[in-house]
Order: C-alpha cells, then structure tokens, then sequence
C-alpha cells in the first residue's frame, strides 16, 4: 500500500486523498465509495484531517511575531527579546492656578488623583496627577504652576493597588485595570522601618547599572492588556522583604479621545502640613498653558512587530537611520515619521 502525503488542508482535496488510499488496498478493489456507508466514515475522516491541519496551522502561525495575530501571543513574543509594547498615553495639559486660604499652614499639598475637569464636543473629562505636589503658603496664597513650570495633568481617573508580599508564594503583582498610562505608574514599596506609603521605587526599562541596592522596577504587558510589575531578585535590584506593602498609583485613561480641551474648572483635594483637608476661601480658577493634547492608543500589532525586533537590534544604541527611528517611535509614541524603512536604510 502505497504512503499518501496529506499536504492540502482543503476538505475535498483531503477526501479524494483518502479515498486514493483505499483504493490502493486491494481488500477495497472496486468499492463504490459514493454510494455506500463508508463515505461517511470517510468524511469523518477527512473533517478531522481537516480540523487538526487548521488548528496545527494557527498553532505554527502564533510561535512567530511575522505571523502571530492576537494580542497576547505578540506581546509575550516581543517580550522575549526585551521589548514593552507602548501603552495607551493620556492626553496632557499645563495648567496654573493659586489657592487662597485662611489656614495657617505653612505649605499646601495637592494631593494625587482628580485635579481638574473639562469639556470637549459635550462630553466631561477628568484630569489627574499620580504624585502629591507641594507647595509654599505666602500671606494666605499658594501658587500651584508657573509659566515656566506648569503642573501637568493627565486625562483619566487615578486609581490604587496595594499588594502584601507573601515569600512564600510565587507571587504576581498585576494591576487589575487595562488602558493605563505607563508612564503614570508611581510605586511605593513600604518596610517594617519604613514612614508614610515607604520608599519610591523608580522604573528602568533594562538592568544597566543596577545593582543589587538598587529600588528599582520593571513592568511587562500581559493578557487584556494589562500590566505586571517585577521586582528585583537581590542581584538585580533590591530584593522585597516578606511582609513588605507595595502601593502602586496609576491613572487609567482614554487615550486619543481625552485630546482637546482648554479650559478647566478646580476639583482638587488639598492638605496642610498636618495632613488636614483644606478648603480654598475661593474657588480657585485655572490658567490653562497649553490645552489637553498627545493622548494615544495602546501600540498596534503592527507597531509592535514593526519596532521590536529594530529595537533589540539596536540594543539602545542610536547608530544607524534605523536605530533613530526606532528610538525616536519608542520615546515619542505619536510621532508620524515621514520616511519609510527603505529610506531610512539609504
């Protein structure tokens, strides 16, 4: 009996095959594979030929970046070679504003989350900041921006995750939100000796010139497109003690369509030296510097198939055409270059 290659993944291509088979066997000389039964055990046969080539095929196509389609498998693949998809960036705007008070506090604390909302095409954004902001209190006034120091806030709702470290567990520390704005990200870790939300760990995108002291972080996109934050491993970056709180602030955001407005109305929360709440005398009103702009959405997969494996070529290094544009997309996400890659490369 002769060996038949199964090489379409077309059902009556995968049919006829079969039925070539058979026929080969003498015990089949001359059966009508038409008008009988056993046609539809061939079929059987042939659908399931069919399913388990397709499903092989899916599975082969998701192992490569070229030919991945969903999210998550692009993403874990762009991973391996050390690349973090661009989140989604929320729109920004500088703004100023003074706030009168009766209290004699000798400084003013605007404290994280709602700072200000504002209106675009009848619809209400909220804008926020991630760390508190500090400021002096001159004869009852505190000066929140300057024009040539603006406070920037970002569109979308702050929010908190607090994680207890647990040594004892393979522990994952995911925040539970999508559409974060990465670069919002602030992350407290508390010890047993530590004040207040503890030390501010500071995020690194590589482990140049960190050492095993250092309070440091980094973060991967993972599935629905979240994030996870990783720790160091007391070789590469300060190891967490047991028992240590880690408090992650973050602002979850629209993206492209917080873009636009200009003019704010104060909605802020503010705390003397004491950290008790303090309630302006008058409403303070808000100076916009420049209007809410540079929202963006989450990278595509096209951009990240794109950009990953030029970035991992370029190792950080700005060498090459390619290596510029690389790295310009990566700190500037909406950037629109205006050369193709072919061009780049002249």
């Amino acid at each position: 009996m002769p060996f038949a290659k199964f090489s379409n993944l077309d059902f009556d291509q995968i049919r006829t095959q079969i039925k070539d088979y058979l026929r080969a066997n003498s015990n089949f000389t001359d059966f009508d594979f038409e008008g009988s039964n056993f046609s539809v055990l061939i079929d059987t046969l042939a659908y399931n030929t069919y399913i388990s080539a397709f499903n092989s095929n899916l599975v082969v196509n998701e192992s490569f970046l070229d030919s991945a389609t969903l999210r998550e498998n692009v993403v874990s693949i762009a991973r391996n070679i050390g690349y973090v998809p661009r989140s989604k960036t929320a729109a920004r705007s500088s703004i100023l504003f003074q706030v009168q008070t009766n209290s004699s506090t000798p400084t003013l604390t605007l404290q994280p989350g709602l700072v200000c909302t504002g209106a675009q095409d009848d619809t209400t954004f909220v804008f926020s900041i991630s760390e508190s902001i500090t400021t002096v209190v001159n004869n009852g006034i505190a000066q929140f921006g300057t024009s040539e120091n603006p406070v920037d806030v970002l569109e979308g709702t702050f929010l908190t995750n607090q994680f207890i470290v647990d040594g004892s567990l393979e522990q994952r520390f995911i925040l539970d939100n999508g559409s974060i704005d990465s670069s919002s990200i602030v992350v407290y870790v508390k010890g047993s000796a530590d004040p207040g939300l503890g030390k501010q760990y500071k995020l690194v995108d590589n482990i140049i010139n960190v050492t095993s002291a250092s309070e440091t972080y980094l973060i991967q996109e993972i599935q629905d497109e979240r994030y996870e934050l990783l720790f160091g491993d007391g070789i590469f970056g300060k190891k967490l003690e047991n028992g240590a709180v880690i408090t992650v602030q973050y602002i979850v955001t629209g993206g492209i369509e917080g873009n636009g407005p200009s003019i704010f109305s104060y909605a802020g929360s503010l705390q003397d030296s004491l950290g008790n709440i303090v309630v302006p005398t008058v409403v303070p009103t808000i100076t916009t510097i420049s209007a809410a702009s540079n929202g963006g959405e989450i990278e595509s997969l096209d951009s990240i198939k794109y950009f990953a494996p030029r970035l991992y070529s370029a190792q950080y290094r700005a060498v090459t055409a390619r290596d510029y544009e690389t790295i310009i997309a990566s700190i500037y996400p909406n950037t629109c270059l205006l050369y193709t890659s072919d061009a780049a490369d002249e």
